[in-house]
């Protein structure tokens, strides 16, 4: 990673002992992972893509099916438990490693927000070239909860989440995600966010509650 490309991250807000006080959230600590993980869990990316998209003869998803499961079986003994695995805490990755999260890069996160670019792939597909509807959604979930820890914020669920639809978002075309919080009450945080083409058009656009974890929600 360049500097030119690097994200810039100001963490002067965030809580360091928001664990310790707020909930009974575990600990995430980031995953150290080496090149190949990256590497993998981009070929199970295009492999999402493919399954979706592929239009074979039938000898052909037999040895697809032989190996996936030599896959499966090569893998199965190294299933490890949540915070374990690195998925989802490696935070260099696009998604953080996670085939759940879409792999958007963060390009810039702090207290006046967070800016995220990236594309819809043919795993996400709606129809008629465009995102399904229920991916926007999981993005913006993804980005609230950065915002809310960039803003220093307590550790906290989703409570509300609604959004916009404006305009057909496309697949494989580069977009931009932004998030701010709107204002805060107790312990509740109010945030907007809106998806946007290269030429500025808003996509979609959303807002969301996040609350604060009482010390015995988990």
């Amino acid at each position: 990673m360049t500097e030119q490309t690097r994200p810039r991250i100001d963490e002067t807000a965030v809580d360091a002992d928001r664990y310790e006080r707020h909930g009974g959230f575990p600990r995430i600590t980031p995953a150290q992972v080496g090149p190949e993980y990256g590497e993998f869990v981009a070929g199970m990316r295009t492999l999402q893509d493919l399954t979706v998209s592929v239009d074979a003869p039938d000898e052909v998803y037999r040895e697809a099916r032989d190996r996936v499961n030599a896959l499966i079986e090569l893998l199965e003994p190294y299933r490890a438990p949540e915070q374990q695995g690195p998925a989802g805490r490696a935070v260099e990755l696009p998604g953080r490693g996670s085939l759940l999260l879409l792999p958007w890069k963060t390009v810039s996160a702090g207290p006046d927000g967070i800016v995220m670019k990236g594309v819809f792939r043919r795993f996400h597909l709606g129809g008629n070239s465009a995102a399904h509807g229920g991916v926007l959604p999981l993005l913006f979930d993804d980005l609230f909860g950065m915002t809310v820890h960039y803003a220093g914020r307590p550790i906290s669920r989703t409570a509300f989440l609604h959004v916009n639809y404006r305009k057909v978002t496309p697949l494989d075309t580069p977009l931009t995600v932004r998030g701010r919080v709107e204002r805060i009450e107790g312990r509740k945080t109010f945030i907007s966010a809106e998806l946007v083409d290269e030429e500025g058009t808003v996509l979609a656009d959303s807002e969301g509650l996040m609350v604060q974890l009482l010390p015995w929600q988990p």
